[in-house]
């Protein structure tokens, strides 16, 4: 069992807390034959899957090597090419880079077969941001869409892959963690966060409510009730 990673939204829906704990490498390696079965489109993170998907690879993969070359972003460097002397006894261009465009090279006919490695990279700073705040928000329609009043909102949401679990305080704060689906205990890990909060957070003379956690005591006992409930059973 594995505690993949935890947040703590504030009360507007800002992400105050991040710890990636155990995130799993999604890489896949195939050779392909002309042509490739996948749209490919450019993106501030390289070349990225935009419809199609098998053997494992899916929308939002990206390539990470071709050939067995790494890529940088949307490009390739196959090398530089060797100087060539003329007759006359003049020097051609000597270390010209050999760099293409990824989509124009996938797109030729001549360079198949290819091994393409597809891999998912990793969130950043900004998109955890973002997609904290689209929790938020799905929290409180949550809470509206219920047919009783004084809904608790998510508590949890459960795929193929993982589960997340929610727990809110009294106070709008969020407790969030993702998990394997079989991983229990979880419910208790969240309350015991939520304590670790209030004694490593709040009672800070220098935090302030809803700003950013910069508390390496409440980083250690975080890393430590996670090891824990991946263990054994978490008590209160």
């Amino acid at each position: 069992m594995v505690v993949h990673s935890f947040y703590v939204i504030n009360r507007s829906g800002g992400l105050i807390y991040s710890y990636e704990h155990s995130i799993p490498k999604i890489e896949f390696e195939k050779t392909f034959s002309y042509p490739l079965e996948f749209v490919l489109k450019q993106s501030d993170k390289g070349v990225q899957v935009y419809f199609g998907q098998r053997d494992g690879i899916k929308v939002g993969h990206i390539i990470l090597s071709i050939n067995g070359i790494p890529v940088r972003g949307s490009k390739i460097d196959f090398g530089t090419s060797t100087t060539v002397t003329s007759g006359d006894g003049d020097d051609n261009r000597e270390g010209v880079s050999t760099s293409r465009d990824i989509i124009e090279y996938l797109q030729d006919s001549t360079n198949y077969p290819v091994t393409i490695k597809f891999g998912r990279t990793r969130l950043n700073g900004n998109e955890k941001l973002i997609l904290a705040s689209i929790f938020h928000s799905m929290y409180a329609i949550a809470c509206q869409l219920s047919p009783e009043i004084n809904s608790s909102g998510i508590k949890e949401l459960e795929t193929d892959q993982y589960k997340l679990y929610c727990f809110q305080t009294i106070t709008g704060l969020k407790f969030v963690a993702l998990t394997d689906p079989k991983q229990a205990n979880v419910d208790l890990f969240l309350k015991r966060t939520y304590e670790l909060y209030s004694d490593y957070a709040l009672k800070n003379p220098f935090y302030s409510i809803d700003q950013p956690i910069w508390c390496p005591l409440f980083q250690q006992h975080i890393q430590q009730a996670i090891e824990m409930v991946e263990k054994a059973p978490l008590t209160l």
